[in-house]
């Protein structure tokens, strides 16, 4: 155990300054704030996108303030409460200290400041380490399929008759279920195919939305087999579909920008109990562009404002050049968190003004 935390606390350490990091070359260097602390004592509940906006204001970037190279932040978990983030002025870049440091001679660079020596501390790797963004948010989209390709849900376990011959179903009622076979599943979802996902460039159906009803457990194998729905957040009947519920899946990738030039739509807007026409902060957006397109987890996209035409007053209505097409406006970032074939979801994080559909989200 131990060698393994020196081995963690090592890998951050080390400055690979010459290895590229994930993505895209930046086009401008990576900025400190003037007020970034020298020092930060990681707490429960810090996010490494949170941390690295302490210190600029591109916190995608975050990999470039380690000196990370493109292996490393592929698994980013080496950072847990406790740990304390020493910041090099001189050189950019951050690196792990301990809670205890002792103090050495002053350097000639910065009169009357110290230098940190970092210790190692020997701790329990048991504990949670800190993930990439607020998981509290995203974990309902982890869990929960609430995209579907087309036909996803045609072959899934489909509710075929109701306690007492019930139209509508209600928690601690059972129903009769045809399609789940000798699973052994105990725990499964309710849903209903929603409406279309249509990709505003092209047109065509990308997939669908999967309208979330309750859960229900398994209380007797067969065919059909018998279940007893044990919640229920919409009116469940007849038809409705049955999903095998998935364990959440860590984000275990730091943020970085896409290898190639990526431009998409934002779909749809989820917020509260269902959609809604405006994100703002932690939104969460679904976009026209998924893993056909090379999308992954953790790719950070910037959100722009769709430009509108409108007509130029200085000149004459009839002008063949009277329309002009308005620039898109920058609005903030989007952390991608869960990828389909076609469609993705994605964290609106940093953000100047509110994202709609049909706006743009791109390559930073």
């Amino acid at each position: 155990m131990v060698q393994q935390l020196c081995k963690s606390i090592t890998v951050l350490s080390f400055f690979l300054l010459a290895g590229g990091v994930h993505g895209q070359a930046p086009t401008a260097p990576l900025t400190l704030k003037p007020d970034a602390p020298d020092r930060y004592v990681v707490v429960p509940g810090d996010t490494l996108w949170g941390i690295s906006q302490r210190y600029t204001d591109s916190p995608w970037r975050w990999p470039e303030l380690w000196g990370l190279n493109r292996e490393q932040i592929r698994n980013p978990h080496l950072i847990y409460p406790g740990y304390v983030i020493v910041l090099d002025r001189a050189r950019g870049t951050l690196s792990i200290g301990s809670a205890e440091t002792t103090p050495t001679t002053p350097t000639t660079a910065a009169p009357g400041a110290v230098k940190l020596g970092p210790r190692i501390r020997v701790e329990s790797l048991a504990r949670q380490e800190i993930p990439s963004i607020p998981s509290a948010l995203i974990e309902p989209f982890l869990t929960r399929p609430l995209v579907v390709e087309p036909g996803g849900l045609d072959k899934a376990p489909t509710i075929v008759a109701t306690q007492a011959d019930r139209v509508i179903l209600a928690t601690g009622n059972s129903a009769y279920v045809r399609g789940i076979g000798a699973s052994n599943e105990e725990s499964w979802y309710v849903y209903r195919q929603g409406g279309p996902l249509v990709d505003p460039d092209t047109n065509q159906t990308l997939a669908y939305e999967a309208i979330y009803l309750g859960t229900a457990q398994l209380t007797r194998p067969g065919d059909p087999a018998t279940v007893v729905l044990t919640s229920a957040v919409q009116e469940v009947g007849a038809g409705d579909k049955l999903v095998a519920a998935g364990k959440p899946q860590p984000i275990t990738y730091a943020p970085h920008a896409p290898d190639s030039q990526i431009r998409g739509r934002v779909i749809s807007i989820y917020g509260g109990l269902g959609k809604v026409g405006e994100a703002g902060p932690h939104a969460i957006i679904s976009i026209n562009r998924g893993r056909a397109d090379k999308i992954e987890v953790g790719h950070v996209l910037a959100l722009y404002n769709l430009g509108g035409t409108v007509r130029d007053v200085t000149k004459a209505a009839n002008a063949p050049d009277a329309r002009i097409k308005l620039p898109d406006e920058r609005a903030g970032l989007a952390f991608v968190f869960r990828v389909f074939d076609r469609v993705s979801y994605a964290l609106v994080m940093n953000i100047t003004r509110p994202v709609s559909p049909l706006d743009v989200v791109q390559t930073p």
